[in-house]
């Protein structure tokens, strides 16, 4: 899928991005990067807000499965399951979010348990960074269902 048409899907699908002026930088089979400004996830010390900063991590994680799907025949439901975020240095300006499976070696069985049992769970790890630092750290557990 190329990068403007996750763009487009995300704003469409998912209102949120819009108002973040999320955007998907890059994404390739094994990674996504998803990048906001500072002045629309802005809060009162002039640095993101710590939800802007969470939402950006869920989403990129979400946006990685959410394409590695649409590359198999099946069309799961994806949400999230659990998550946490550690954040290391305030976020003072543009940030992004990159996200990686935790596992990689998980994803032949979380297509497997999808295929057979019609739902699965998978880890994300997200690497959250400003000025080429990381700033904080998301892991995030997220599950697919079939439609019944």
């Amino acid at each position: 899928m190329p990068v403007d048409a996750l763009n487009d899907y995300l704003h469409k699908h998912i209102p949120l991005t819009k108002a973040m002026q999320a955007r998907v930088a890059e994404h390739s089979d094994t990674s996504v990067t998803l990048t906001a400004p500072l002045a629309p996830n802005i809060n009162h010390r002039h640095t993101v807000f710590g939800g802007s900063a969470s939402a950006l991590a869920l989403l990129a994680g979400w946006a990685l499965l959410h394409l590695r799907l649409d590359a198999t025949d099946l069309r799961p439901r994806l949400v999230i399951r659990k998550n946490s975020v550690d954040y290391t240095r305030a976020i003072s300006s543009d940030f992004q979010a990159i996200s990686t499976l935790t596992d990689e070696t998980q994803w032949p069985r979380f297509l497997d348990a999808l295929r057979k049992k019609s739902i699965a769970r998978i880890d994300v790890s997200v690497v959250l960074t400003c000025e080429e630092r990381e700033v904080g750290s998301f892991s995030g557990q997220y599950v697919a269902m079939m439609n019944s």
